[in-house]
């Protein structure tokens, strides 16, 4: 059961502080604010910190964080909510400080984060697979049409990528020659269109200003205490790596994705953290079918599974490429390159200028496409090698 001190603070976290933000977002637009928000909505920037802190404070005299896991991680959301939106209105702005202004939100958020094994501010998963509804409504930022797009969208890809997953688990223990693991594939290949379609609405819907401008700049980094913190991303779940690393398209010895990993583990629910080392250590399904017999790959159950295999990794290999080609070209690099934003410190959530942030999610792309790009370990010759001797491949 959550404390009455917890309950309060969430109304609050669905009610006035979704009101107040949403109250800055239509002031910062009469105004004509994109980047800067500067002296605009100050009296609405200081009830935001008064009412938040307060809520805080109680809780963190309450001295209570021991309300089971889901609770605690509730908790922390709703504290990582608000410290977000302090960073998204300027109240604190981690260049400019040496350990975060928000001394109560930070104790408590560390506080939680050290129990949960989490990091100690918002993840995705709390906008996303762990944002429960009440009365159909769900917690947000604000009350801006586009924000709830794109968080129903996203939630939408998010557990489709996490079924597909599972379909792939489950192939492991039966096996590539196992018929049901045709079944299994297909499945895979069937959430994986699911993702590409949803990419695809999500895409024509969402508009580039409002996103751009209104939703991105919640998930900028910010300081908990003396450390600085990047940003809550969409694929900081396991199912997407499961993926990579079930198909074999990428590879948990290789440098470069295993420092991508080690960099999301803190901000996955431990759950997810779990199921994700143990996939590590698994042999890839890729593997398993290149280490068939020659004599063996003319049979039925071969060209079967393994046609259907290679579509899993072609579809895979799409969702990247959409990523990659709509929704970062689309709208973080074109709206910053429009408007002279490319060499802002603070443009991506992950941290790094957006040059950076643009060439290391290339290589994710190619990787996970398999593409045949000099200087990168990607698998494709052994993708090659497994169509030559698939019939329809």
């Amino acid at each position: 059961m959550r404390t009455p001190n917890s309950r309060h603070f969430d109304h609050w976290i669905r009610q006035d502080f979704k009101h107040i933000n949403t109250e800055l977002e239509l002031a910062y637009r009469e105004a004509g604010c994109k980047d800067s928000v500067t002296d605009v909505g100050d009296a609405l920037k200081q009830q935001l910190l008064r009412e938040g802190n307060q809520h805080i404070t109680a809780l963190l005299r309450e001295g209570n964080t021991d309300e089971g896991f889901d609770n605690g991680f509730d908790l922390l959301g709703n504290v990582g909510f608000f410290m977000a939106a302090c960073r998204r209105h300027d109240l604190t702005e981690p260049s400019r400080e040496h350990k975060s202004p928000l001394t109560d939100a930070s104790a408590l958020a560390m506080q939680l984060g050290a129990s949960l094994g989490v990091i100690p501010r918002f993840a995705s998963a709390h906008l996303e697979t762990h944002n429960r509804a009440i009365n159909g409504e769900y917690k947000s930022f604000t009350n801006l049409p586009d924000e709830h797009l794109f968080l129903e969208y996203n939630t939408r890809g998010v557990f489709a990528f996490i079924r597909a997953s599972e379909a792939l688990l489950h192939c492991l223990p039966l096996g590539v020659s196992h018929p049901v693991t045709h079944d299994l594939l297909v499945a895979a290949q069937h959430d994986l269109k699911t993702v590409i379609s949803n990419n695809n609405a999500l895409f024509e819907k969402l508009d580039i200003d409002q996103f751009f401008y209104c939703v991105r700049p919640y998930y900028k980094t910010h300081r908990v205490g003396l450390h600085e913190y990047r940003g809550a991303n969409a694929g900081d779940f396991a199912g997407i790596n499961v993926i990579d690393l079930l198909l074999g398209l990428c590879r948990a010895d290789d440098p470069y994705y295993s420092q991508l990993l080690v960099d999301k583990f803190l901000f996955m629910r431990p759950d997810d953290q779990l199921a994700l080392r143990d996939c590590m250590r698994r042999k890839s399904l890729l593997d398993g079918f290149l280490e068939v017999d020659d004599n063996a790959t003319q049979d039925d159950w071969f060209q079967r599974n393994a046609e259907a295999f290679l579509q899993v990794c072609e579809l895979h290999g799409q969702t990247a490429l959409q990523h990659h080609e709509l929704l970062i070209k689309k709208f973080i690099e074109l709206p910053a390159a429009r408007d002279g934003l490319e060499k802002q410190s603070d443009l991506t959530a992950s941290g790094p200028p957006l040059d950076v942030m643009l060439k290391g999610l290339k290589k994710l792309c190619d990787l996970r496409t398999a593409a045949n790009v000099e200087g990168l370990s990607t698998r494709f010759n052994d993708l090659q090698k497994l169509r030559s001797v698939v019939k329809h491949g």
